[in-house]
């Protein structure tokens, strides 16, 4: 049994802070962008968790030593031993538990989670409502920064968790699974600014944004019921496989969560997502 379920509150991880086993992250990225499009710029939350964060809580830099520095995009999948070096560098050793949080949306949560999970770290968190639901709850912040001892983490990669250009282009031809764009409606739809070489979305795709599957106020996920309801309104089937996108792999990880809390473990991410998708001219984006 984990210390903590994969959802926790802030009432369970102020109980938990004291057990040696536990290792709290603030896995914070601001995306900032132009108001008439173009590619965000990747900012760390580096210095916004110097500022305040949980007590003891250390800093995760997802974009940094969490994924692959050889890739052409900023958030791509590292190698097993680039990850595992990393994060037992960060204190995370096979039997910590890990809880991940963020400072305002919990895609970078989600981000961590779905990572440890891909390397085969099951216990592992995502503080419900982050940093705001804490304080909210009452809980302590400190200033500076907290490390952990290192640790040894043996990644036991599932590549059964994440899809490749490759498995996506497979998939549009002939519609072997649901594939789920996280994204905004308008996103969706290819509207307004983009963030990518071309709007649009990949052909055959249904919208699940995951900013519906949260409280719009806290960022606080919906109850399981409402989440189903949410899922399966945007067109995700039990009897289908499903395979998540978004821009650049983040923003899905909150509706493969969102799966998760249901009870779905089977779903994938597309990694390289439309950032990667619409860098290839000749590969279809649909709009409208």
């Amino acid at each position: 049994m984990p210390l903590l379920p994969s959802l926790v509150s802030p009432e369970e991880l102020r109980d938990a802070l004291g057990d040696e086993r536990v290792r709290v992250f603030d896995a914070t990225v601001f995306l900032r962008r132009a108001v008439d499009g173009g590619p965000y710029t990747v900012e760390s939350g580096r210095e916004s968790y110097a500022r305040a964060h949980i007590p003891g809580a250390v800093f995760a830099d997802i974009p940094g030593t969490l994924s692959d520095p050889a890739s052409p995009f900023p958030f791509t999948l590292p190698a097993a031993e680039h990850f595992a070096a990393a994060i037992g560098r960060l204190g995370v050793g096979d039997g910590s538990h890990v809880v991940a949080y963020a400072q305002d949306a919990p895609m970078w949560a989600t981000r961590l989670w779905w990572l440890l999970r891909y390397f085969g770290h099951d216990d592992t968190s995502v503080l419900d409502g982050g940093l705001p639901a804490w304080t909210a709850a009452g809980g302590p912040v400190e200033s500076g920064q907290s490390t952990y001892p290192p640790a040894s983490f043996t990644a036991r990669p599932r590549p059964e968790l994440s899809a490749s250009l490759a498995d996506v282009r497979e998939i549009t031809g002939n519609g072997s699974a649901c594939l789920v764009n996280a994204l905004s409606p308008a996103a969706f739809r290819g509207e307004g600014p983009g963030a990518y070489s071309r709007p649009g979305r990949i052909p055959g795709s249904v919208n699940v944004p995951w900013n519906g599957l949260v409280d719009p106020a806290t960022n606080r996920f919906r109850p399981p019921g409402e989440l189903a309801a949410s899922l399966s309104s945007g067109g995700i089937r039990a009897d289908q496989p499903v395979i998540a996108y978004c821009g650049g792999g983040i923003s899905a990880t909150v509706d493969l969560f969102a799966l998760s809390l249901t009870g779905r473990d089977d779903a994938r991410l597309y990694d390289g997502s439309l950032t990667e998708w619409s860098a290839h001219p000749e590969l279809p984006l649909a709009t409208g």
